[in-house]
C-alpha cells in the first residue's frame, strides 16, 4: 500500500506539492474550529432560564458570575448586558450586538482560509492536468511516428492523478466548511433570540411578541 501511494504522488508530479500541503493545512483547521465549536455546546434555553431566574430576584451579581462559568459565547453576551443593567435599554442591547459580533468572529476564525483552500485544491488539480497533458503532447512530438504507451503515460498519469487528488481533497473539506458555517450561523441565531428574551423581562421594556 505504501509503495501503491509513493508511487501516485511520484507520478503526479510536483503539482501534487502544494496539493497535499494544503491538505495538510485544512485538515489541521478542520480540528481546530471543529474543537473550538464543540466546546461551545450549551443548551441555551436552560441557560437563560437559570440567569432570568436569578435577573428576576434583582440577583445580577450572581448572574453575572454564572455567566462566567460557560464557555459559549452567549455567556459573555449577556455578561456585557448585566454589567449594563442600569443603564438605558438601548445602551444594553448596543453592548450586547457588540459583544456578539466579536464573539462569532472568534468562532468564524481561520475559516476564510479553509474555504480559499477548498476553492483552490481543484484549481491546481486542473493545472496539473494541463501540465500533464503538455507533457504527454510534448514527449508524442518528440518520438513522433516511434511514439508508444509507455513513453505518453507520464504525462497522462500527471493529468489524472493531480485531478483527482485537489477534488479528493476538495469534495470533503468543503462539506465540513458548510457544517461549521451552519453550526456558527445557529449559534448567531441563539445569541439573537435569547438576547431579545433577557432584554424582555428588563423593567419598563414591553416584551417581544412570538410567532
Amino acid at each position: 500500500m505504501d509503495i501503491l501511494t509513493d508511487n501516485i504522488i511520484v507520478k503526479g508530479g510536483w503539482m501534487m506539492i502544494p496539493i497535499i500541503l494544503g491538505s495538510i493545512i485544512a485538515f489541521a483547521l478542520a480540528i481546530e474550529r471543529g474543537m473550538a465549536l464543540w466546546r461551545s455546546r450549551l443548551n441555551t434555553e436552560q441557560f437563560y432560564a437559570m440567569v432570568s431566574s436569578l435577573v428576576k430576584k434583582n440577583a445580577v451579581k450572581e448572574a453575572i458570575a454564572y455567566c462566567a462559568t460557560v464557555s459559549h459565547p452567549i455567556g459573555k453576551v449577556f455578561t456585557s448586558a448585566l454589567e449594563r443593567w442600569d443603564e438605558h435599554p438601548s445602551e444594553i442591547e448596543l453592548a450586547m450586538e457588540k459583544t456578539g459580533n466579536e464573539q462569532i468572529a472568534v468562532l468564524e476564525k481561520h475559516m476564510p482560509i479553509l474555504l480559499i483552500i477548498v476553492g483552490i485544491e481543484p484549481m491546481m488539480g486542473f493545472l496539473g492536468t494541463i501540465i500533464g497533458l503538455i507533457r504527454a503532447f510534448m514527449d508524442w512530438e518528440a518520438a513522433g511516428a516511434a511514439v508508444t504507451v509507455e513513453l505518453l503515460a507520464g504525462g497522462i498519469y500527471q493529468a489524472m492523478i493531480t485531478t483527482a487528488a485537489g477534488l479528493i481533497v476538495a469534495i470533503p473539506f468543503y462539506i465540513i466548511y458548510g457544517l461549521y458555517n451552519a453550526w456558527i450561523n445557529a449559534i448567531a441565531r441563539d445569541l439573537n433570540l435569547r438576547g431579545e428574551d433577557l432584554l424582555s423581562i428588563r423593567p419598563n421594556r414591553p416584551a417581544r411578541k412570538r410567532t
